[in-house]
């Protein structure tokens, strides 16, 4: 699995010149949740992207963004004049319009959240594959993570990373607001770990530094904080609430053990895993081994058969494949990052000893043409946010594998992948979608294909 980090930034719309309609009021209904964590609305036939919404309300939408001559503007409810069944008063004090961008949801039910996660997938599904949820082979439902139905008025503290930006006025660590560079400082992230929560970065300074990542391994005690500090600044002398290691990355993106390990580990698929230099890994405890077993699950595999784990990460995937398919059977991984690539061949050295894994450093769509395999019988892919791609995809629908697994964190990059495939002769035979990042718009899905006309 590849790092899926990512910015956050502040785009225009439209050009400067165009008068700006930032702060203007306008009374909406809103009408369909839409990819992205808002809702649609429309006034005077110019679409509104409205976040803190719910399809049905109707609502006092104030502009965020656009101008004039913008073909669409974004804007916040402000003020709910009709509300949903689903909404709910956000247990969080940092979450509504204006403040934390992290939670898009915590205003609605946590069943509520995962009924607009299922509308989601099936429009993309519809829109962007021209499959409908049978089609697909998805019963329609998003299943919440194991553990996480609490009472009402409860969060579920699932976040084991969490990336704080400091601000730069008081040192205070906080969460950016949405689409910009402000920070709100937080007392507390009521979706944080308890293993981030207890390091205490919310309540000290952090003089000089821009950034900081709190990582609490759920497969261990381990904790790290990575910091990057301001341009020229120096590392402030760390003591936090319970024993931490900590790094440093410089300009140049590269990282620096301060004190402590370089890495945290982490346990999933009755194994011990090396995760270096804040390396990626699924964030929510239950995650790894639900997505480990929906994979097996659905391409059931079979002792001695090739499997290919591609954008492979630490080798999750190739373990818990290698172990299902016996000493006759063999996996080769493919990973762009360096660092995933030497954690993978630590985590997985007794299956590499024993030839029944090879893990090989590069990007997938350039390197897998290189290794000459013409054939396999399995394979798994958890691509980037983007997808796989056109290309990719029909390449490994020329392998022939008799089935495919697809690991999604993003629908519309899914629908899209899913419409090559079928281009290619492979079509869903099972979909599954999980709640594995609650109070947000993000899941994860599962879909397993198989080449049309059976095996």
């Amino acid at each position: 699995m590849t790092s899926r980090r990512s910015t956050a930034t502040t785009r225009r719309t439209a050009p400067s010149d165009a008068p700006s309609l930032v702060g203007e009021r306008y009374e909406v209904e809103v009408g369909p949740v839409a990819h992205g964590g808002h809702c649609v609305a429309r006034h005077e036939g110019r679409v509104l992207f409205v976040r803190h919404a719910l399809p049905g309300e109707l609502v006092i939408a104030e502009v965020t963004d656009g101008t004039a001559s913008s073909r669409f503007l974004r804007a916040d409810a402000v003020e709910v004049l009709r509300p949903a069944k689903e909404r709910v008063a956000p247990p969080c004090p940092y979450a509504g319009p204006g403040q934390c961008g992290g939670c898009d949801w915590q205003h609605v039910t946590p069943g509520g959240q995962r009924k607009l996660k299922v509308a989601v997938l099936t429009e993309q599904l519809r829109n962007l594959a021209g499959l409908t949820p049978q089609e697909a082979g998805w019963d329609g439902s998003v299943e919440p993570a194991p553990g996480d139905k609490l009472p009402a008025g409860e969060v579920p503290a699932w976040r084991t990373r969490v990336q704080y930006a400091v601000d730069p006025a008081t040192g205070r660590a906080g969460l950016r607001r949405h689409r910009s560079h402000e920070v709100v400082p937080v007392e507390r992230c009521l979706i944080a770990a308890p293993g981030v929560q207890e390091l205490g970065i919310e309540q000290r300074e952090w003089p000089q530094i821009a950034s900081v990542e709190a990582i609490a391994a759920s497969g261990s005690s381990d904790r790290a904080v990575i910091l990057v500090p301001t341009p020229g600044g120096r590392l402030p002398i760390v003591e936090l609430d319970k024993p931490v290691s900590v790094q440093r990355i410089d300009d140049q993106g590269g990282y620096h053990r301060v004190h402590g390990r370089a890495f945290v580990r982490e346990r999933a698929a009755d194994r011990t895993w090396r995760v270096s230099n804040g390396g990626f890994w699924q964030i929510h405890p239950a995650s790894a081994d639900t997505l480990v077993n929906a994979v097996l699950d659905g391409l059931e595999p079979r002792e001695g058969e090739n499997a290919l784990d591609l954008y492979c990460g630490v080798g999750l995937f190739a373990g818990a494949l290698a172990d299902r398919l016996g000493e006759d059977g063999a996996v080769l991984g493919i990973e762009s990052s360096k660092q995933a690539v030497a954690d993978a061949r630590h985590n997985l050295a007794d299956l590499i000893g024993e030839q029944r894994v090879r893990i090989e450093a590069g990007q997938v769509e350039k390197l897998l043409p290189r290794t000459g395999i013409e054939e396999t019988d399995l394979i798994v892919l958890d691509p980037p946010r983007s997808g796989a791609g056109r290309e990719t995809v029909k390449h490994l629908a020329g392998l022939g594998a008799r089935r495919i697994a697809y690991v999604a964190c993003d629908p519309a990059a899914l629908a899209r992948d899913l419409a090559f495939f079928a281009a290619s002769g492979y079509h869903p035979v099972r979909l599954r979608a999980f709640d594995l990042f609650p109070m947000t718009h993000h899941f994860e899905c599962v879909a397993i294909l198989e080449p049309r006309g059976g095996e």
